[in-house]
């Protein structure tokens, strides 16, 4: 069971850390952030900091209700 944790854990990682940069590339933000995805404690606040930012790349039209 060990060997399988092992083996499926950088798989896990690289995963987060791809689908993270897509996110990130899309929300017009540095795909850099991408790695305080593996910071414990720092991620959570980081996701949270990224869901209630301005995203560089939002239309102009589109209200940004952050209140």
């Amino acid at each position: 069971m060990e060997i399988l944790f092992f083996f499926l854990l950088p798989f896990f990682i690289v995963f987060t850390l791809w689908l993270g940069s897509k996110i990130l590339e899309k929300a017009g933000i540095d795909k850099k952030w991408v790695f305080c995805l593996l910071i414990p404690v720092v991620n959570i606040f980081m996701i949270w900091a990224f869901a209630f930012s301005n995203w560089p790349n939002l239309k102009d039209d589109v209200e940004q209700d952050l209140n």
